[in-house]
C-alpha cells in the first residue's frame, strides 16, 4: 500500500509539474507557475527514493501508474474523455508493472 501511494504522489507531481510548466511556456502565464513546476519536478525525483525496490524496477512500475494518472488528468483537466483503446493501454501497462514487482522467488 505505501509503494502505491509513493507512485501516485510522484505521478501527481510530474504531472502537475509539467503541466505548470506547460500553462507558463505554451499560454503565456505568469513564470511563477514554470517556477512551481519546477519545485514540484524537483520533488518528484526525490519520492522514488522512498522506495524499498531497484531503481531501475521502480522507475519501470512508475511508468504505468504515470500512464494511468495521465489518462485521467486529461480526462479531468483538459476534459479529454478517455476511449476504450485509452483504457486497454493502460490496464496492459498495470499488468506489465505487476509482472515487473512480482516477488522473486530465492531472489
Amino acid at each position: 500500500m505505501r509503494a502505491l501511494l509513493l507512485f501516485v504522489v510522484a505521478g501527481l507531481l510530474e504531472i502537475s509539474g509539467g503541466y505548470l510548466v506547460w500553462l507558463w511556456l505554451r499560454h503565456n502565464r505568469s513564470v511563477a507557475y514554470g517556477l512551481a513546476g519546477f519545485v514540484a519536478l524537483a520533488i518528484y525525483g526525490v519520492i522514488p527514493c522512498f522506495q524499498d525496490e531497484s531503481f531501475g524496477r521502480v522507475y519501470a512500475a512508475y511508468g504505468a501508474i504515470f500512464i494511468v494518472l495521465s489518462v485521467l488528468w486529461g480526462w479531468q483537466i483538459d476534459q479529454q474523455r478517455p476511449d476504450a483503446r485509452d483504457w486497454i493501454g493502460a490496464a496492459i501497462c498495470i499488468a506489465g508493472a505487476v509482472v515487473i514487482l512480482w516477488p522473486r522467488v530465492g531472489g
